[in-house]
């Protein structure tokens, strides 16, 4: 069968090692989805994710010209959750009732310069 770049298409997954999972995409072709294109963000066991015998749908994500090794991917065939509002919003660490801005670093600075030339001078 021929194989295009952005084909997407149903495989099984084949084998598993830490750095992806081998996908028989058929009786004569394979190719790899590497972890970083299993799901968005981060991926701590890809056995969480798959496991042999599976089968998925998968994107050619590019097609190597001389060897022929074909690259997969997952997650492009999946909605990216940074896109929920969960993760646009904002979190506020300092106290929004103060508004001191510099003055903390400044009211500090001259005694760490005095001190630092200080520490210059005795060495």
């Amino acid at each position: 069968m021929t194989y295009h770049i952005g084909d997407i298409i149903e495989g099984t997954v084949t084998g598993i090692q830490p750095y992806g999972a081998f996908i028989a995409l058929d009786e004569e072709t394979q190719g790899l989805i590497h972890i970083s294109e299993c799901q968005h963000g981060y991926v701590k066991d890809i056995h969480q994710i798959l496991h042999i015998g599976q089968q998925i749908k998968v994107q050619i994500l590019d097609i190597d010209e001389f060897t022929h090794k074909i690259s997969l991917s997952r997650r492009t065939l999946v909605e990216n959750p940074t896109t929920t509002e969960r993760y646009r919003r904002k979190y506020y660490w300092t106290s929004r009732d103060e508004h001191t801005g510099f003055k903390p670093i400044a009211e500090r600075l001259p005694i760490w310069v005095a001190t630092a030339l200080e520490e210059l001078v005795n060495e």
